[in-house]
């Protein structure tokens, strides 16, 4: 069993991960709270916790982590503290840790943040987080939704490089994907875009790696 390093598990879109990691007969989830009164909704279902704040010192989260998920987001308050600064601090110790892999979710835009109005300082933010993951040295996919919404999962999706295009997807589609990017026979060192499709996420995936390979 590998130990996941779930970052932002309080979040809607961590808890899901966290759950699907739980069930899993692969990976076994530490989940990253920033407040000690977090802690006992995991301990309740026998999930391990680690308190960090991405502000402060991260040195210690990394202990025993064989990979990341880092789902945290600041929800517009704290961009740069949080989504790059934050996100950048646990790059650096993820890799003094020698981490196999790291998922970063990002956001679809990103790569583009000067045409977004209102979200342009966050879209900057995650670009200059997903810059620095990849001239990290670390194996890492970034994945790129649309905008996430609280529907029921289809487990069906489209996934490319790039989309081009808007839409939207579901929370619970979305930490699967990010579950499935932790697999070590998904490519890696890619970044791609991902909105609610037709096609089931494993085969999303097999068709990504033809296209990289």
């Amino acid at each position: 069993m590998e130990n996941i390093l779930v970052v932002g598990a309080n979040g809607t879109t961590g808890k899901e991960i966290v759950s699907l990691l739980k069930a899993s007969d692969h990976f076994n989830p530490v989940a990253m709270v920033r407040e000690r009164h977090q802690v006992d909704q995991f301990k309740h279902k026998r999930i391990d916790t680690v308190l960090g704040d991405l502000t402060k010192d991260l040195s210690h989260v990394t202990d025993n982590i064989d990979k990341v998920i880092f789902a945290a987001g600041s929800g517009g308050k704290k961009v740069v503290e949080v989504d790059q600064e934050g996100a950048k601090s646990l790059i650096d110790v993820s890799k003094k840790a020698n981490v196999k892999r790291f998922v970063m979710l990002s956001s679809m835009g990103a790569d583009q943040p000067e045409a977004a109005d209102d979200l342009e300082a966050y879209l900057q933010a995650k670009q200059n987080a997903d810059e620095y993951l990849k001239a990290s040295g670390l194996n890492y996919v970034i994945v790129r939704p649309g905008a996430l919404n609280n529907e029921d999962g289809t487990g069906k999706i489209e996934l490319n490089q790039k989309l081009n295009k808007q839409g939207e997807i579901s929370r619970v589609d979305v930490a699967h994907t990010l579950v499935n990017a932790l697999d070590d026979d998904t490519p890696s060192n890619v970044t791609f875009e991902i909105l609610q499709g037709e096609t089931g996420i494993e085969k999303a995936f097999n068709s990504l790696k033809q296209t990289t390979n």
